[in-house]
């Protein structure tokens, strides 16, 4: 019998295969000593990511979540979660490791390996976050015990975030301020991040003249339609020219020099372009089942750490899909976001499975519990028909015995 898990399994491995024909259709060019061949798409990087991706997947579904939870002291993954993301977050800034690309200096490179500290943070930050949200249950309406420590946490790190990739901190802020109020933080509570969260955003827009004319471009992008309106209208035509059904995988025009940023932030213009709004809706689809199959696995819960915990997940990739849609689109904005498990890219495919397959441990531990629920009730209605024992204890994974979840 299939369960939720299982439908995040399928959703991301279709999200993957989708992102490796699609980056390497969008990542084809014009001359060349030799045409694309087969051996270059099974040995490419996108295919080296994309084993690595299902392997953290795995990884993250092999971990005890209720282990992680009960770590306290030194051994507190809220405690390391926290240290780690703001190191790497400011090694960044450190010449021999930092490194620059398109002006943004948002990644860190040892040798040949190049990582992006904020993926590690955008999704450490959850786990701290529902880390925090368990241990005051029941107090995340009080000011100064529940709702600041978390978001002292969250300004920090949305802070350095914001110094090179502001559309990445958003994310991250609003994302976490969601969560909060999920986790029981009060309306009043959250409505004063408003005035907080604009005049950051503000400033931030203010000091850096690309981000205003990128304001600009979206207002009117034909105002200047050779500068800082190129890409936006670019990414329309690319959306628009593939009608219904597309040009056909491979066939895309806007990929060849028109269209920047075609593998990463735009991929979803080329998926448009050359498979359609067929394509396209399939695209959405799979995010669906991933959305569908995570809240039925939200709504069985009652712990907060494993409910928190999934519900961040559910609402980074949920947003971060919608963020990046609506850019391609015209809607909003441009921003760095990626389209995720779709857009070419390293860490963001590794920690997102990993988040992905830590969601599937959970649901296992629900199985493990519904497998000991039967088992007790089945031994009840023995003992009580004089056929059996003595009732088998529970497990505690949302809250309904005393095992897992709970300190011993």
């Amino acid at each position: 019998m299939l369960r939720p898990g299982h439908g995040l399994i399928l959703a991301v491995i279709g999200l993957l295969t989708f992102g490796v024909v699609m980056v390497n259709s969008a990542g084809l060019g014009i001359g060349g000593d030799r045409g694309i061949e087969i051996r270059d798409v099974l040995l490419g990087r996108p295919v080296l990511f994309a084993g690595l991706a299902l392997g953290m997947l795995l990884l993250g579904s092999s971990i005890r979540m209720d282990r992680l939870y009960l770590a306290r002291g030194i051994k507190s993954p809220a405690l390391w979660i926290t240290l780690v993301s703001f190191g790497l977050l400011g090694l960044v800034y450190v010449p021999a490791l930092g490194h620059e690309v398109n002006g943004a200096l948002r990644w860190l490179k040892v040798g040949p390996v190049t990582f992006q500290p904020s993926e590690f943070a955008k999704w450490g930050v959850l786990l701290v976050v529902a880390w925090h949200a368990a241990r005051r249950a029941g107090a995340m309406g009080r000011t100064f015990t529940g709702f600041l420590p978390p978001m002292i946490l969250i300004g920090g790190l949305c802070a350095l975030i914001a110094i090179e990739d502001l559309g990445t901190a958003v994310l991250i802020f609003g994302v976490c301020v969601m969560v909060l109020w999920a986790a029981g933080c009060r309306w009043w509570q959250v409505g004063s991040l408003i005035p907080l969260g604009a005049a950051g955003f503000l400033a931030a827009v203010i000091h850096s003249p690309y981000r205003i004319a990128r304001l600009e471009s979206y207002m009117n992008p034909y105002a200047d339609p050779q500068g800082i309106g190129y890409h936006v209208i670019q990414s329309m035509a690319s959306v628009s020219g593939g009608g219904l059904t597309g040009r056909g995988l491979g066939n895309s025009v806007h990929k060849f020099g028109y269209l920047p940023e075609s593998t990463t932030d735009f991929i979803f213009a080329i998926i448009c372009e050359e498979l359609g709004l067929f394509g396209a809706l399939m695209v959405v689809a799979l995010y669906g089942v991933l959305l569908l199959s995570g809240l039925a696995i939200v709504r069985r819960l009652a712990h907060p750490f494993p409910k928190v915990f999934c519900l961040g997940v559910l609402f980074m990739i949920a947003c971060q899909a919608l963020i990046n849609i609506a850019v391609v689109t015209g809607a909003v904005p441009a921003k760095g976001i990626a389209l995720p498990l779709v857009s070419s890219g390293g860490s963001g495919w590794l920690l997102t499975s990993l988040a992905i397959g830590m969601m599937v441990s959970i649901d296992r531990q629900l199985a493990r519990e519904e497998a000991a629920e039967t088992e007790r009730d089945e031994t009840r209605f023995s003992s009580a028909s004089g056929a059996g024992g003595p009732a088998a204890g529970g497990v505690a994974l949302g809250g309904r015995g005393p095992g897992e979840w709970q300190p011993g």
